[in-house]
């Protein structure tokens, strides 16, 4: 298997391309986890690998609770499956409150103001279903609880350790919070053995071809639990040495083919984000065009696998404007399969579509 291989069999895999999936649901359940922290771009995430979606759709699933945004895995915003929620919360929420313990301690966030904290959400969730930050941090002042410098973020993200509060639906264009309970009421416990060998099931077969280091990355598991979890799963998997870096991939692999369209991926797309070496897709050379240095994984465009350049939305009230900006100059074919690729987002949107080059 040759490198470029490997980015066409991801994008194939992730079902950026041949995507039978009708629902946001069971995307986002074949992917595991999606990450989301720019909401917009992370529905955009799930349209471009949904057959005949739409942003409204996609919301839709959001607001009806079929699938969550919330912190798992690594420590920040995920989507993941309403009905995972609970044993994906029970096997990386340890670490991750573990890993926030300095930071807890420069905000002055004790475990008893924490608890406190806690307290006052599920007193004010009992009178009102769905609350914004905003409506949540005047509930919090009213309790002489300091949610300045950040300090809100974290109170709510304990709440979300705890598997006390989750998203709610979008309320007058704001993100709200819910009680998970309310929520997702019936509540889905596995052993941890059976959540290992689950998390690694969903990346190895819709990630693959995948390292070990990758799904480290990816879960946030210790390095000790994501090969524990590996180990759990090799039977269904062959694997293949590439440049040293032994990659992993269900048994029901087939080569993958180059893939000559053009696919306008989101900021944080799982297509780069979810592997701990990326350059199968992005050289050394543009990779700090598409990725900066605090993180920030910008929307790019793709040809064949490879991260050809970026891209930029500007929404209007009924207007799509999408400026490009290639690494190197591309020929006219190119141009007619971003344009054909750029009538998606005009789709998805459902607004007119103004592509400048």
């Amino acid at each position: 298997m040759t490198v470029n291989e490997i980015s066409n069999c991801r994008i194939s895999n992730q079902k950026i391309v041949g995507s039978a999936f009708k629902t946001a649901k069971e995307l986002v359940g074949w992917m595991g986890a999606m990450q989301a922290q720019d909401f917009s771009m992370a529905k955009l995430a799930i349209g471009i690998r949904v057959l005949n979606s739409t942003e409204e759709k996609i919301e839709s699933a959001f607001n009806n609770a079929e699938i969550l945004r919330t912190h798992v895995l690594r420590p920040t915003w995920h989507f993941i499956p309403a009905e995972d929620i609970y044993w994906m919360l029970d096997l990386t929420a340890r670490r991750i409150k573990s890993s926030m313990t300095s930071r807890l301690k420069q905000l002055e966030l004790t475990p008893e103001l924490i608890t406190k904290s806690n307290s006052i959400i599920e007193t004010v969730f009992s009178k009102t279903k769905f609350l914004t930050r905003e409506e949540l941090a005047t509930e919090f002042n009213n309790a002489n609880i300091n949610v300045a410098d950040n300090r809100l973020s974290h109170l709510l993200f304990q709440a979300e350790l705890e598997g006390i509060v989750c998203s709610g639906p979008i309320k007058a264009k704001k993100q709200t919070y819910a009680l998970l309970y309310d929520r997702v009421p019936n509540k889905k416990i596995i052993t941890r053995d059976e959540a290992l060998a689950e998390l690694a099931k969903r990346y190895f077969t819709s990630h693959c071809p995948a390292t070990l280091k990758d799904f480290i990355w990816w879960s946030g598991l210790s390095a000790i639990e994501a090969g524990q979890a590996l180990e759990l799963i090799k039977p269904t998997l062959i694997s293949e040495t590439i440049n040293s870096e032994k990659y992993w991939m269900t048994s029901s692999f087939s080569e993958c083919k180059n893939n000559t369209s053009v696919h306008f991926l989101p900021a944080f797309d799982e297509f780069l984000i979810s592997y701990r070496d990326r350059s199968a897709s992005l050289s050394l050379t543009d990779n700090k065009k598409a990725v900066s240095d605090n993180g920030i994984f910008r929307p790019v465009i793709v040809l064949n696998g490879q991260v050809i350049g970026l891209w930029k939305r500007t929404l209007k009230k009924d207007k799509i404007m999408i400026e490009t900006g290639f690494f190197q100059k591309q020929d006219k074919g190119t141009k007619v399969l971003v344009e054909i690729s750029a009538l998606f987002l005009n789709h998805f949107y459902g607004k007119t579509l103004d592509l400048i080059y």
